[in-house]
């Protein structure tokens, strides 16, 4: 479907936005690309859709929506490609680079598509990354404005080797509920522990409390997840501090279930607070919903794809989130995970190390072009 020079095109798109990462709501010289290379190819482009995305339209009538995520992460790159990141503490971590590299390689073949009264929408989106660039696109109405019967997205996935496929009928990723809590109460002397607070003491007890509330507060037919990911406190060896902050995430997928973790979390931390003569401040915010396939759409991605000879299967759902969640709130569809593993190192997403795995691009673009001649039947 693709030949050699295309292939290649690909690969240097990739690389340069690779080059020039660019975190979220911040991806103004991705997207002016985005949209110089589809209008080119004779789309109407939308540019400026929360903040800094671009929606690009082919056709007329009813039809499928596609999106790719463009930001980068604020981390250091530590590889050693000559595509590195240009950029201090940013890098294209989790493949962005590449999600949109094999949707700009599709939208050129789909612009020369007959789409006989149908239509095709890509939407390239910011700041999926913590700030839920898909939450705002949904705000704005972006559906009313671009409908689509249905909506797809691609996610990279290295734990699968290339070839491999997965479009589940139900749960793929879980909700995400971010947290803080601050301890705090009376510092002073290490040498006179009884007249300090023991905020340090009740911090240390509350991380493996709350780390085991999944365990003993939720059915083990059920999943969830509290990982305390950060502590700070304390300022010298011999100072007892009056104040500890713990930040973390709780991660599930029923509604009931993110309710019962949220209350367990709070009435432990106040009571182990109280335990230790100090106060305790909980805020909890519960950040994406979980993403959730529709079945009739799930199985067209896997006809799909088996037509294209990919090996489809069927693992468990990731505890990780995604903000095409909001999109799937609104519109039908299927989100995908797509094998792109390498042989030997394989840094997993969000390593320092991680690099897109570049031969997987056209299996990607491919895929995308049958889908919407799939959808023009």
């Amino acid at each position: 479907m693709f030949t050699a020079d295309q292939i290649n095109e690909a690969i240097s798109w990739r690389h340069d936005f690779h080059r020039h990462p660019e975190i979220g709501f911040e991806e103004t010289r991705t997207s002016a690309i985005i949209a110089d290379l589809l209008e080119g190819w004779g789309w109407t482009v939308h540019r400026g859709i929360a903040r800094t995305g671009v929606i690009a339209k082919l056709g007329e009538g009813p039809g499928i929506g596609i999106r790719a995520d463009i930001d980068a992460l604020p981390i250091q790159e530590a590889g050693k490609s000559d595509h590195c990141s240009t950029y201090p503490g940013k890098m294209h971590a989790c493949g962005h680079d590449g999600h949109t590299a094999m949707l700009l390689m599709a939208a050129q073949q789909i612009a020369k598509l007959d789409l006989g009264g149908r239509s095709v929408t890509l939407i390239f989106q910011p700041a999926e990354e913590n700030e839920g660039g898909g939450r705002h696109m949904v705000q704005e109405g972006v559906f009313d404005r671009f409908p689509c019967e249905a909506i797809f997205a691609i996610h990279n996935w290295p734990a699968l080797a290339p070839g491999h496929f997965v479009a589940r009928d139900d749960r793929m990723m879980a909700a995400i509920g971010i947290f803080e809590i601050v301890l705090r109460g009376t510092g002073g002397h290490a040498a006179m522990p009884e007249q300090s607070s023991g905020v340090l003491t009740a911090a240390g007890r509350l991380i493996p409390m709350l780390q085991e509330v999944p365990a003993r507060r939720i059915s083990p037919l059920e999943t969830g997840v509290i990982s305390v990911t950060t502590i700070h406190g304390g300022t010298a060896f011999n100072i007892c501090p009056d104040e500890v902050k713990l930040t973390g995430s709780a991660r599930w997928f029923s509604k009931e279930v993110g309710e019962v973790l949220q209350t367990a979390m709070e009435e432990i931390t106040k009571a182990v607070a109280l335990a230790h003569d100090c106060t305790a401040e909980v805020n909890f915010i519960s950040d994406y919903p979980p993403t959730i396939n529709t079945p009739e759409h799930a199985a067209t991605a896997r006809r799909v794809a088996e037509e294209m000879g990919l090996c489809v299967s069927n693992p468990d759902p990731s505890m990780a989130s995604e903000d095409f969640s909001f999109m799937l709130e609104r519109q039908p569809g299927a989100y995908i995970w797509l094998g792109a593993g390498r042989e030997g190192k394989n840094p997993g997403l969000h390593a320092a190390d991680y690099d897109f795995n570049d031969d997987v691009l056209a299996t990607g673009a491919e895929f995308w072009v049958r889908l919407v001649q799939d959808s023009l039947k």
